[in-house]
């Protein structure tokens, strides 16, 4: 993907997980991590993530809160240890992963479309500021709009509000923006939604 040549678009509303960077070494990665020194978060990230499909589909709000409680609720821990497991081994530990795998040329074309005086927002479902900042890549976006996070969306991919909200912060029509993401279920189908283009990532 290059930023060259007649700009058909004036927004790029970016992905995270899988998009900036290649998800399966790092999933394997964190596993083996998980399997040597995570024994007691093994349960928690496990119901959290059949918790986020659940959330997903039934299109609650606040999503990722809903997550953490629904997660605490199932295994009967404490709400405040649930979040700071999710923290450290889904937001913190992956870190050092994720920038190891980092998909470099489609970041070089983020930075030379916004150089090109294109507009750039990230658009996760999960919180994103720790990734973002092992990546090298907070300066490569406008804005951040993710859940979990202030001003993140009310519900999940395939639901286009996070997309909604990205383009109305760039301050870019929806038409003229592009969504970049690796799930065609979920970024496609959300950029479809709001009325926006699709270029899967991966």
């Amino acid at each position: 993907m290059t930023a060259t040549g007649p700009r058909t678009h004036d927004a790029w509303l970016v992905d995270l997980d899988g998009t900036l960077y290649h998800p399966l070494p790092v999933k394997l990665a964190m596993a083996a991590e998980l399997a040597l020194t995570g024994w007691g978060a093994v349960a928690v990230v496990r119901r959290f993530r059949k918790e986020h499909e659940a959330v997903r589909d039934e299109g609650a709000r606040d999503p990722f809160r809903a997550q953490l409680e629904r997660t605490a609720a199932a295994l009967g821990r404490d709400l405040a240890r649930v979040e700071s497991v999710i923290d450290a081994w889904m937001h913190a530990r992956p870190g050092k992963y994720v920038r190891w795998f980092r998909r470099r040329p489609l970041l070089a074309a983020i930075a030379a479309f916004r150089t090109a005086g294109g507009r750039t927002a990230l658009v996760s479902d999960y919180p994103a500021r720790k990734k973002l900042a092992a990546l090298g890549a907070e300066a490569l976006f406008d804005a951040v709009v993710a859940a979990g996070e202030p001003g993140g969306p009310e519900r999940l991919k395939p639901d286009p509000d996070g997309y909604l909200r990205a383009a109305e912060r760039l301050g870019v029509p929806a038409g003229r923006c592009l969504v970049l993401g690796d799930r065609d279920d979920a970024d496609g189908a959300a950029a479809r939604a709001a009325g926006m283009d699709f270029r899967r990532v991966g």
